[in-house]
């Protein structure tokens, strides 16, 4: 993968997968994933910058996959796109390591800033760990 940032898009239902690969794909490489397990096999086997997070999937709650990103590498950045949203779980998903929480139907504008940052907060780690 080239340095366009690497993206993995982390919903269990398709059309919300496609609709954020469609927008990020002309700036950042893409990955998918349909639930938990598979994303944790993924960010083992690939450099992945920054997931974009879904909250309710059947086999493993997002909650769940967000703690289990950030045990196996903090610097990894997670960005939470949910229908669910409710301030109390945007609070604590931050204090787990969220960087930013997001409520569907988002702006494309705000996903798009959100997502440069966290990619920009990603480099600037990597570069402060050489």
């Amino acid at each position: 993968m080239n340095n366009m940032g690497n993206i993995l898009i982390v919903d269990d239902e398709n059309g919300p997968r496609e609709s954020l690969k469609m927008i990020l794909r002309p700036h950042y490489n893409i990955v998918e994933a349909n639930g938990g397990f598979q994303t944790l096999q993924i960010i083992r086997e690939q450099q992945i910058d920054l997931v974009t997070l879904d909250l309710r999937m059947p086999e493993m709650d997002g909650t769940i996959v967000l703690m289990a990103i950030k045990k196996h590498d903090p610097t990894i950045q997670v960005l939470i796109i949910t229908g669910y949203a409710t301030l109390a779980n945007a609070v604590e998903l931050v204090k787990l390591g969220a960087c930013g929480y997001l409520v569907k139907p988002f702006q494309i504008p705000r996903l798009l800033n959100d997502v440069a940052k966290a990619i920009d907060k990603r480099r600037k780690v990597d570069q402060l760990n050489l």
